[in-house]
């Protein structure tokens, strides 16, 4: 039987990473602006997103802007942007089949236990397959941002530093795939099940011992 507390914290854990993998998309906290050297005043901070990037300036005046053209993005933000919304498509649908299959709610119908099992598990590995989707364009990012920031023949001026939002990034990652870990766990039935199959072969092993040693004593009295 599924067990339903471990359906629900799989479910809320996944929602959770869900809404912060959405936040984490929309917000222009990937990158930020470093300032490295004999600099001592910093007029103004550079945000860059995924969509959009702002101007923070010490006034407290923010502008953003979005960007003019996405085919003239560099390739690895376009597929970061892929990606991030290819994970958040799939935990919706991921969402959607969980509800329905969890043990506690009655979309299916009671009587429908095998389907609600199997939409449950399949709910369970798209949320998996989510947060490695989002876990991706997360690390590349951050793998760029400290390859150039170390790398001598980047200028000053272009080199950046790891975000807010690519932290935040990590843990919708890892919320997706505990939730989901724990949703299909949660719905797979127990290993013993076969248990009863094995006892029954057993059992019947004396009675075709006794039918084989009647047969020998019919032999042996003719």
């Amino acid at each position: 039987m599924a067990s339903t507390g471990l359906q629900l914290l799989g479910l809320i854990l996944a929602v959770l990473g869900w809404v912060c993998g959405a936040l984490v998309c929309a917000a222009p906290l990937w990158r930020v602006s470093a300032f490295v050297g004999g600099e001592l005043v910093i007029a103004q901070v550079l945000w860059e997103g995924l969509w959009m990037n702002c101007l923070s300036q010490t006034t407290g005046q923010i502008q953003c802007k979005t960007y003019d053209s996405t085919l003239a993005l560099p390739k690895s933000a376009q597929a970061a942007r892929g990606l991030t919304v290819l994970s958040l498509l799939l935990c919706f649908l991921a969402l959607i089949l969980g509800v329905a299959g969890a043990k506690c709610t009655h979309c299916i119908g009671d009587n429908n236990q095998p389907s609600k099992t199997w939409l449950a598990k399949v709910a369970g590995v798209l949320f998996l397959v989510a947060g490695l989707a989002y876990m991706i364009p997360i690390c590349w990012t951050a793998h760029a941002i400290i390859r150039d920031f170390y790398d001598p023949s980047v200028a000053a001026p272009l080199k950046r530093e790891l975000g807010p939002a690519l932290y935040l990034g990590w843990g919708a990652s890892v919320l997706l795939l505990v939730g989901g870990s724990l949703l299909h766990v949660g719905s797979s039935p127990p290993g013993g099940r076969a248990l009863p199959v094995f006892g029954g072969a057993v059992k019947d092993k004396p009675n075709t011992g006794a039918a084989g040693e009647a047969k020998q004593q019919e032999k042996s009295f003719v």
